[in-house]
């Protein structure tokens, strides 16, 4: 039987899930040295280049403006603030860079034109783009493909049958979409999903089922863990042990093996042996810098001590996948010469910061 499938039951999922933790381990390390560098683990840097007042009431994220939380609503940066953060996470060693707004949905607007300039100006840094904006219309997703984009994140979150739980301003369906509409652009879809949500078992099992047996698995599948924040519905959530984490993670390897495991929210509270768990369970990527739009992140220094203890390496941009290239519509820009001079300017500011 094929390692790739698209027609696992749920009886099947829950059967890997629950064997003895440590052979579970075993078989997931297994599968991942199959399809991966077990010693290559990619460091992304995710930002928010517009914070809070969301219409949202996803009931785990700070973010929503209908919760009294302290994060504040700010306007959205500026191109040049993106790229410059960029430039400072490819010098820590970020080969991924994923922008994140507090939308509902993209609107056509001025804004959505400076997330094409941003998206544009990394590409052009050859650094990996990856967009979490909410939802998107394929005539969006084309735009965003055309401008350079190499992934969109848009996480299903939790099991259908709970997702009512913990949203009810979007459907399921709504996200499932999103992603059609990603996959009709070209670009590679980021997917996973929160434990910690409130669910049960059956419901991180029926996550998994409903990416495994999508046409084409996510190409990335984030875990998050759950981080609980004062004044959202969950602020009195029970955290997740470590060892639930492991669990998720080697499942999410086993039945998607092709896939990129992100080990997401939550890394703050775990510890070097946790994480070390958690690489040997399958997952390959992680994102650096103190926060995850607004959640708290280990420092990029705790990160280079535990890679190199384990003997692990950041690997480089693109290397699962042809890097974008930007539409002619894009080259024809007016804006094509001054982009060009600022993303010159700060290869040159990379070039000479590693002299």
């Amino acid at each position: 039987m094929s390692d790739i499938r698209n027609n696992w039951t749920k009886e099947e999922i829950l059967a890997i899930f629950n064997k003895p933790l440590l052979e579970l381990v075993y078989e997931a390390a297994t599968m991942h040295r199959k399809y991966h560098d077990p010693r290559s683990v990619q460091v992304s840097s995710l930002i928010s280049i517009k914070t809070g007042g969301c219409s949202e009431d996803c009931g785990y994220c700070p973010q929503a403006a209908r919760y009294h939380t302290d994060v504040k609503a700010q306007k959205m940066m500026s191109v040049d603030e993106v790229m410059t953060q960029a430039k400072n996470a490819k010098e820590g060693g970020a080969s991924r860079m994923c922008l994140g707004a507090a939308w509902r949905e993209v609107r056509d607007n001025r804004d959505f034109d400076n997330v094409l300039e941003m998206v544009r100006g990394i590409n052009e840094m050859n650094m990996e783009v990856c967009c979490t904006l909410g939802m998107v219309t394929e005539e969006q997703a084309k735009r965003l493909a055309d401008a350079g984009l190499y992934a969109y994140n848009h996480n299903i979150d939790t099991s259908e049958e709970h997702y009512g739980e913990v949203i009810t301003t979007r459907t399921y369906e709504d996200r499932l979409n999103t992603h059609q509409h990603v996959r009709k652009a070209g670009v590679t879809l980021c997917s996973g999903g929160i434990i910690g949500l409130g669910e049960n078992e059956a419901d991180r099992i029926g996550m998994l089922y409903t990416l495994a047996n999508q046409e084409k698995h996510p190409e990335s599948v984030p875990i998050n863990a759950l981080v609980p924040v004062e004044g959202t519905p969950m602020e009195n959530n029970e955290r997740v042990s470590i060892w639930e984490m492991v669990r998720m993670i080697a499942t999410t390897r086993l039945v998607m093996p092709k896939s990129v495991v992100r080990l997401s929210a939550g890394r703050l509270e775990m510890s070097q042996e946790g994480q070390a768990f958690c690489f040997m369970a399958g997952a390959g990527s992680i994102f650096a810098g103190d926060k995850l739009l607004t959640t708290p992140n280990p420092a990029q220094n705790e990160d280079i001590e535990l890679f190199k203890i384990l003997g692990l390496n950041p690997t480089e941009p693109f290397y699962k996948g042809a890097k974008p290239e930007v539409k002619m519509s894009y080259k024809e820009s007016t804006k094509k010469k001054e982009m060009e001079e600022k993303v010159k300017q700060w290869k040159e500011e990379v070039a000479s910061t590693k002299k």
